[in-house]
């Protein structure tokens, strides 16, 4: 099969480069995401941006937002995303269950532009959900998910040794179709 280079090529990187990402490609990467399917085509997803070299107070902030292993590296990005659903919907201020699955659409085409572009994007869970919330000064209706660190690929020999090595010890490694897929109901 000929899957797409954008997917096949993707991956989660923990080491960033400190070239600046420039503003046309950040614009097109979140024009993908504004393109994305959505339930009533509510758009549900939010993002917060913050440029180390435009904004580092907040820059630093979403850092501080972040846990464990995942502040021992995102600082090498030179671009952190917050990603944000409106947990209701526009039209009836209803419970919308399907936002968090509508954001991942959009991460998703963020994912396909920024790799077509070169650029490589890691999600951290790894989040303080109520203190970043505090930080955007967020509605109840709004929660935050992830944190998103953008850039162009960077050297592992430049990140903390620890790091270094859970970088090269890790494996691009996925379930088979077997184990994904059913073509009838479990027993």
């Amino acid at each position: 099969m000929n899957l797409l280079k954008t997917i096949s090529n993707r991956h989660s990187p923990r080491s960033f480069s400190s070239i600046e990402v420039e503003k046309e490609k950040l614009d097109l990467i979140f024009e993908a995401a504004r393109w994305a399917p959505s339930s009533f085509n509510n758009q549900p997803w939010r993002f917060f941006v913050a440029n180390k070299n435009e904004n580092l107070n907040f820059y630093n902030d979403i850092i501080n937002c972040l846990t464990g292993f995942n502040k021992s590296w995102a600082d090498t990005a030179p671009i952190l995303i917050v990603t944000v659903v409106k947990t209701t919907f526009d039209h009836n201020n209803l419970p919308n269950k399907y936002a968090f699955h509508d954001l991942g659409l959009a991460v998703g085409n963020m994912l396909n532009q920024a790799t077509a572009l070169g650029l490589y994007m890691h999600q951290m869970a790894g989040i303080e959900h109520d203190k970043i919330a505090k930080l955007l000064n967020l509605l109840s209706e709004y929660k935050p998910v992830t944190v998103i660190a953008l850039g162009y690929l960077g050297k592992i020999e430049d990140l903390p040794a620890d790091i270094q090595k859970v970088e090269n010890e890790k494996q691009r490694v996925r379930k088979q179709l077997s184990e994904i897929i059913n073509y009838s109901p479990l027993n």
